[in-house]
């Protein structure tokens, strides 16, 4: 039996499997340059205790890319979330992180049009994720994943339903970017799409897949759980407006 990766592997898997485009070390903090391709790539974080110049830094840094001023908040970080708080950043997307052995998702194999791979992304891979508001700038972080990857397309009753995107780093996969039709929905589509993505992790020689997302995203999350994958951690997002 595999052991399941805690929280501090699974934010290496994010990071490897949904990168920035540039990174670069300001005192404690690690600065993300995202390029539009959300907050994951776009918070600054840090690993040490971080005091008001430190902080100061990092927002000038921020600033000067052009971006908001945005703060991940991990296990470890309550001293700076209290700092932050202070200074009037507000709680933005609490964040879920689950993981299970592939092997136990990896159980019967999905209708062969449910969930076909393909990289790179095909057109129709493109226009379901621009509904669901996954634009050019997010399919380019895709590109720029190393390592083993790839993307799924679903088609549902002869008509597209849905598209993931899913990387692998250290033997640990994560899915990203799960996207499906709003009028496709409740029939299956996510989880077949997440059972087609286990088996690759499988083919693949990996063995763990995990995956975020927002809290308060009740029917990701009931679709995780029901998949049998456990949470391994969380964070949150500290942001505050510009003048």
């Amino acid at each position: 039996m595999t052991q399941l990766p805690d929280a501090k592997k699974i934010y290496e898997v994010v990071e490897a499997t949904w990168p920035p485009f540039a990174l670069s070390n300001i005192g404690p903090f690690t600065i993300r340059e995202g390029r539009g391709g959300g907050k994951r790539v776009s918070a600054a974080t840090t690993c040490n205790m971080a005091g008001q110049e430190d902080i100061t830094s990092a927002e000038v840094a921020m600033v000067d890319l052009g971006q908001d001023l945005l703060f991940q908040i991990r296990d470890g970080d309550e001293a700076l979330d209290g700092v932050l708080a202070k200074a009037g950043y507000e709680v933005v997307d609490h964040v879920t992180m689950y993981a299970v052995e592939a092997g136990e998702i990896a159980t019967e194999r999905p209708p062969r049009t449910a969930a076909i791979s393909a990289w790179e992304p095909l057109k129709i891979m493109e226009e379901i994720w621009a509904k669901g508001g996954i634009d050019r700038a997010r399919i380019d972080v895709m590109h720029r994943a190393k390592g083993p990857k790839t993307a799924f397309v679903s088609r549902w009753r002869d008509q597209p339903a849905g598209a993931s995107f899913v990387a692998m780093h250290n033997g640990i996969a994560m899915v990203h970017a799960l996207e499906v039709l709003p009028h496709q929905r409740l029939q299956g589509v996510a989880h077949w799409l997440m059972k087609r993505a286990a088996f690759w992790v499988l083919d693949q020689g990996g063995h763990t897949l995990s995956v975020i997302c927002t809290t308060q995203n009740v029917g990701a999350n009931r679709l995780y759980s029901s998949l049998g994958m456990h949470v391994v951690g969380e964070y949150h997002y500290r942001r505050k407006a510009t003048a």
